[in-house]
């Protein structure tokens, strides 16, 4: 049987990547909704080729541009963070692809997993801002979460057939982003351009300034600690230049499993997409004699202090990582302004997350005004850099 897709944030780079493994498995997959923020004009292109019954274009000022465009096609168009948030609902999606980014993913993931859909998670903020509430919710509702990111992948898969209370440790990879290695100096003189320059991943740019600042490691820890299960003090990050072992896990007896491979996010993407089963795919292959030579050092926290703030929000609990999460988002879109310089990130998170008002059992409701304030006093802090 084929599965009915949703994907929220089709024209984003996991988006397209989903596109990708329907075009190489044309007999598993439907579109059935396509969901975009902004990228109107790729929605549309998405949408005549895929002929969803449902677009979702959020911003509400490109609504007529799309539905014109759609209209002779007879699909479906809405518009707002309504229609995003309602139409993982509609009876015909099986499986929703969560690849929206920022916060805006978490109640569609909510309402998601209430309809007892199966959700295929690449939206890190729905974890970080509330994963304490998405994983009641996800036992409530007997729905799993499917992990996209790879490194969550990797753990993920090394953990199939294992006894859960047998793990001793998960060991989360980073690249290090394209600052690895710098001063606290050289740090202070970089430019968006500079920090958009990943060495081995294409991602979207929010992504791939947080993986700059360490603070998307951050963010997996916490994604980890809830996606499976595990005590913070038992989540290590150690920095593997060359992104070919995506995560490890070690267990009680010392051995220890990885999950190997090139630096592609299809090959998350499709696993999620198609588990519990593996499919071929034409996707190239790993050489260990193209890669002899494979190195692991310690994050320094120090000068990416971003990662020590994720560390810190975990352990504090309650609303912090939600604080957390809504100044960087703020101070992300900043920098990439050239309003702020690269240190003032992590200082202005650390700032907000002092000022912010602590709720030590949220509600959904907490959440939402928590995500409200937070922006506030991160903007007010912009101001007066």
């Amino acid at each position: 049987m084929t599965k009915r897709l949703a994907i929220l944030g089709s024209t984003g780079s996991i988006g397209q990547q989903c596109l990708e493994i329907v075009d190489a498995h044309p007999n598993l997959f439907e579109v059935e909704v396509l969901t975009a923020n902004n990228n109107a004009q790729l929605l549309i292109n998405q949408a005549l080729k895929y002929h969803p019954s449902k677009v979702i274009i959020a911003n509400r000022d490109k609504y007529a541009l799309v539905k014109s465009a759609l209209e002779p096609a007879k699909i479906q168009v809405f518009s707002g963070s309504e229609a995003l948030e309602s139409c993982v609902l509609d009876s015909s999606v099986d499986m929703v692809v969560a690849a929206m980014v920022g916060y805006a993913g978490l109640i569609p993931v909510i309402n998601a997993i209430k309809a007892k859909k199966q959700v295929a998670l690449a939206n890190k903020e729905t974890l970080v801002v509330a994963g304490d509430l998405i994983t009641r919710l996800c036992r409530e509702y007997s729905v799993d979460l499917l992990p996209v990111d790879s490194e969550h992948s990797a753990i993920f898969q090394c953990l199939q057939g294992e006894d859960h209370a047998s793990i001793e440790k998960l060991i989360l990879t980073c690249s290090g982003g394209p600052f690895r290695g710098c001063s606290a100096d050289d740090l202070s003189k970089v430019t968006p351009a500079q920090a958009l320059a990943h060495p081995n991943w294409d991602m979207g740019n929010k992504i791939t300034i947080d993986s700059a600042t360490l603070m998307n490691k951050g963010f997996e820890v916490i994604e980890a600690r809830w996606l499976f299960d595990i005590e913070p003090s038992k989540i290590e990050v150690v920095v593997h230049p060359q992104s070919i072992i995506h995560s490890l896990v070690q267990f009680c007896d010392g051995s220890i499993k990885a999950q190997i491979g090139l630096p592609d996010m299809r090959l998350p993407i499709q696993y999620a997409m198609c588990f519990p089963q593996r499919k071929p795919n034409a996707f190239p292959r790993f050489s260990f004699l193209e890669h002899p030579q494979l190195s692991f050092i310690a994050p320094d926290i120090k000068i990416f202090r971003n990662l020590a703030l994720a560390y810190f929000a975990l352990e504090k609990g309650g609303n912090m990582a939600c604080i957390m999460n809504a100044a960087n988002e703020i101070v992300v879109q900043a920098f990439l302004d050239c309003k702020i310089g690269f240190h003032a990130i992590a200082e202005i998170i650390e700032q907000t997350m002092a000022k912010s008002s602590f709720i030590v059992a949220p509600s959904i409701d907490d959440y939402i005004q928590t995500d409200i304030e937070a922006r506030k006093i991160a903007q007010k802090l912009i101001s007066k850099k």
